[in-house]
């Protein structure tokens, strides 16, 4: 029998069977959106998160892994590699952003990307990794393997978005910060974690 709904992003899209050398991405935002969008836990629908209120725009395809999700495996990882105490993720599922040569026009689509490294963020004390990949098949960013292979002003202006996109100027608060750049066998490994965090915490209720 043919399905008759639509797949819930998070929960009803598999990773990918060749997880975690290429995943499966859903993609939320794209550069051009002027309001950041992220998936309605509950119904499975983009919503409106909140309007992008200052100049920071997202500099890559922007959205998640399906079938993971940041606890205490993710966090674990981010203390051993940071040397700070990171008692829990952010309980959402592992943010990835995905280079591509191509202009995609909107979000709420799927994608296969290959993981070439990330960014380990912390925002608020939380593990909020974010994957750096390369759409699969892009005929630019394919030769791109880890994350030395990708320009230096390409992670300046991903670190300068996560650092900012939650700020209000003025208020002189911050509330992320970056504790490192890794490459590619961490990124597999933060995806690994992740996939055990939601399998710890969503394979035992079904």
């Amino acid at each position: 029998m043919t399905k008759s709904y639509k797949a819930h992003p998070w929960h009803g899209i598999s990773i990918g069977m060749h997880a975690p050398e290429i995943v499966t991405a859903f993609i939320e935002i794209v550069p051009t959106d002027t309001v950041k969008y992220e998936i309605d836990k509950e119904s499975g629908y983009l919503k409106i998160d909140r309007p992008q209120k200052f100049s920071n725009v997202v500099p890559a395809l922007y959205g998640f892994i399906p079938q993971t999700y940041c606890d205490k495996e993710v966090a674990a990882f981010a203390s051993e590699r940071s040397g700070r105490k990171v008692e829990k993720g952010d309980w959402d599922p592992l943010d990835i952003c995905v280079l591509s040569e191509r202009s995609i026009t909107h979000g709420n689509i799927i994608l296969q990307a290959i993981p070439i490294g990330g960014i380990r963020l912390i925002d608020k004390g939380e593990a909020d990794d974010k994957i750096i990949a390369v759409m699969q098949g892009d005929e630019v960013y394919k030769e791109w393997k880890d994350i030395n292979d990708c320009p230096t002003a390409i992670i300046n202006r991903l670190k300068h978005y996560f650092l900012t996109y939650k700020n209000i100027p003025g208020t002189g608060t911050a509330t992320c910060e970056i504790s490192g750049i890794y490459g590619r066998d961490e990124a597999l490994e933060v995806i690994k974690r992740s996939v055990i965090d939601y399998q710890n915490s969503y394979k035992k209720r079904s």
